[in-house]
């Protein structure tokens, strides 16, 4: 039997899973966590041959539940659910040590193909994922104090207020800004926003 252990912070969610898992005859769902804390608790106590994670949820993300999970559990197999596309999110996952990535809204056949895959040691990447996380062209990710300061362009921040939340000059500011719209191939900061949006960089 592959054991199966299901975090999402949406209760639904988990039993619409858990009840598709269950009526397969070679997997079983064997516990369930609401968040990243509860996940790892749960993994500790049942050691399931996959895990599902979603990436949104509180106290503690799939991001940073992937991370201490592979830190101590190397040989851990972990699938990402996501509500959207952007590669970004995706990509981080897979750096972080994930095997799978599902939209949720491809749920279904694809679930449980998925899970027997990456049971046997395959990893399942979308083409469009593979090709920016593992493609010799690979774009340029935007630095932690670069996103910080498109997360207050995205709120409709002017320069000098970005400038005086982060405690930088106005000119430092417009640098960074130049580098993201460089990164992004983007015409402007609305532009810059938009892209990142769809990327999955952040939430608005």
């Amino acid at each position: 039997m592959i054991r199966v252990l299901v975090v999402d912070d949406h209760p639904m969610m988990r039993a619409g899973i858990a009840s598709e898992i269950n009526t397969e005859p070679d997997m079983i769902v064997v516990g369930e966590a609401i968040d990243g804390r509860e996940a790892i608790l749960q993994f500790r106590l049942h050691k399931p041959e996959v895990m599902l994670v979603d990436m949104r949820m509180p106290n503690m993300g799939g991001l940073e539940t992937i991370l201490k999970v592979r830190a101590e559990f190397p040989t851990a197999r972990i699938v990402v659910l996501t509500t959207g596309g952007g590669d970004y999110q995706a990509i981080r996952a897979f750096r972080a040590g994930a095997s799978g990535y599902l939209l949720k809204d491809m749920l279904g056949s694809e679930l449980v193909k998925t899970i027997r895959l990456v049971h046997e040691g395959h990893r399942c990447i979308p083409d469009e994922i593979a090709s920016k996380l593992f493609g010799s062209s690979g774009e340029a990710e935007l630095t932690v104090r670069e996103l910080d300061v498109l997360r207050r362009a995205a709120r409709g921040l002017s320069n000098k207020l970005i400038a005086e939340e982060m405690l930088i000059s106005e000119h430092t500011v417009k640098g960074y800004l130049k580098n993201i719209m460089t990164k992004l191939q983007a015409s402007d900061r609305t532009h810059a926003v938009t892209i990142s949006i769809q990327r999955g960089f952040f939430d608005v």
